[in-house]
């Protein structure tokens, strides 16, 4: 068994030629590279219950030789535990996975229904390097992954720690970067393999749970946490670029869930990179403002709102417009993910997490803070979190429109940090539960103001084109407010009339 420290960068083919054509490296690949031609074989059952458990088995072919590879698929996108043996057979040799992360699975109907699902061809050159003080092997990948009915071309550098600081993989990156168009690849070929036989390559990518060890400290703890965040913002690229509203919201759930998790270690975070980081992901949030919010207005209110209207034209009109706002709003977010600006801060937020140092070496506080047991973190300071939104609910009447807001993402991020630290057992199972439900409810009314506001906002933007405009959403706003109240006049109605009846 080995465990992989492994950085995946995307590129093209043109951006391999480049890299390979570097002065630095081109020595380098002249005097110790090496070509190869592999093929890859993955093998599953016809219902796929290798990958539902996060296992991928393959046999690769290199050189005349056939060499099995086992890996345990993780979310975290730097390392896998891997198992390899060379077989002398195309089939898998299962007797080479005992202690493997596949044996658990291995019973006898499992063996007999492993059949191939799909390959990968890949064209690789390896260069040996000493960066710094480690041995990396730089690999570059092109060729394809194919099933019996579709094919998927791949081009990509895997950065491979053999010995030595993840600092320096991090480093070789940067250095690639500043020559070359890459960015951070979050898929495995596996994975790839899987969504081609699906036909899931562009489908939306929802958050994962996320993995902790019991005993992490707190810079462990954020790693594992914001590289699940990561995997889902990374993950919904080819969602966004096809316009489909929800790979667009669950790019943005994955923006705000690498936001909280910012906010909840705050406290070992403290360089101008994280700054930056924090500025950045905000700008991608609001490029991918405008579809999701028009889109919830349309889907959420106004559809079903003309459902029981249908004799207003009126209402058409206003979905046609809003429809018009949307759509530009997802070419907005399209070429958002489509921009260099991206694929950078996708890379630079990897790169910030794969650097081992976490934090600022010179703050004492903040590395005795990261040395801690991450469980014990996780409680405190969700406890803390906790005590202020019940403060703010006191006076909740009192808050405006923008402070109930505030407290909307004060909640979320208590919310997410409930689901990052499931794994550490915080608190009693039933309070958990408890609590959970509460921060459903509570969330679920905020939500509903909150989008009533976004709504009268988007309302007001629409009403400011023009003065017949303005005309029309006073008698708008004047006609809702006479609407929200008819149900009560009714009521008084029906209460006087059966007094009336009483006195007859």
């Amino acid at each position: 068994m080995g465990t992989e420290i492994e950085l995946k960068l995307a590129t093209s083919k043109n951006g391999l030629h480049r890299a390979m054509m570097l002065p630095w490296l081109k020595k380098q690949a002249s005097e110790s590279g090496r070509k190869q031609a592999l093929t890859s074989v993955y093998f599953d059952t016809d219902d796929f219950v290798l990958r539902e458990h996060g296992v991928s088995l393959r046999v690769r072919k290199v050189d005349g030789h056939r060499l099995q590879t086992i890996k345990a698929n993780s979310s975290a996108l730097i390392t896998r535990d891997e198992w390899e043996t060379a077989i002398d057979r195309d089939q898998p040799n299962l007797e080479f996975a005992r202690g493997t992360a596949l044996a658990p699975l291995l019973t006898a109907e499992l063996t007999e229904r492993l059949s191939p699902v799909f390959e990968t061809q890949v064209e690789r050159v390896v260069i040996p390097l000493h960066f710094g003080n480690s041995d990396i092997e730089l690999a570059f990948d092109q060729g394809r992954v194919a099933t019996m009915d579709a094919k998927l071309d791949l081009a990509e550098i895997e950065i491979e720690l053999k010995y030595g600081d993840r600092r320096d993989a991090a480093r070789l990156a940067e250095k690639l970067a500043r020559s070359v168009p890459i960015t951070l690849s979050v898929g495995s070929k596996a994975e790839r393999g899987y969504a081609l036989l699906e036909g899931t390559l562009d489908a939306p990518v929802f958050s994962e749970p996320v993995v902790i060890a019991k005993k992490a400290k707190v810079t462990e703890a954020f790693v594992a946490v914001s590289f699940a965040c990561l995997r889902q913002i990374a993950g919904n690229y080819g969602a966004v670029r096809h316009g489909d509203p929800e790979g667009i919201h669950q790019m943005r759930v994955g923006l705000r869930r690498l936001r909280a998790s910012l906010s909840l270690f705050k406290k070992i975070l403290h360089d101008g990179k994280v700054t930056k980081l924090k500025r950045e992901l905000k700008w991608l949030t609001g490029q991918l403002g405008q579809a999701r919010d028009y889109d919830v207005f349309v889907r959420k209110a106004l559809v079903s709102y003309r459902a029981e209207h249908r004799d207003r034209r009126e209402l058409e009109i206003l979905q046609n417009e809003l429809e018009r706002t949307r759509n530009a709003g997802f070419a907005t977010a399209r070429a958002a993910v489509d921009s260099e600006r991206f694929r950078r801060l996708l890379l630079d937020v990897a790169l910030r997490l794969l650097d081992s140092g976490y934090h600022n070496d010179s703050d004492a506080l903040a590395r005795a803070l990261g040395g801690c047991p991450a469980r014990t973190f996780a409680q405190n300071e969700l406890a803390r979190r906790i005590r202020k939104i019940n403060k703010r609910l006191r006076k909740f009447k009192q808050l405006d429109g923008r402070r109930r807001h505030k407290l909307r993402i004060a909640a979320k991020k208590v919310r997410y940090g409930r689901e990052f630290f499931k794994a550490l057992r915080i608190g009693g199972r039933k309070s958990g539960r408890k609590l959970d439900r509460a921060l459903k409810k509570l969330l679920s009314g905020l939500g509903e103001l909150n989008d009533m506001r976004m709504h009268q906002q988007q309302a007001h933007d629409f009403a400011r084109s023009s003065p017949a405009a303005q005309k029309a959403f006073a008698i708008g706003c004047l006609i809702g407010h006479e609407e929200a109240t008819a149900n009560d006049v009714l009521a008084e109605v029906i209460a006087a009339g059966k007094r009336l009846r009483k006195t007859a």
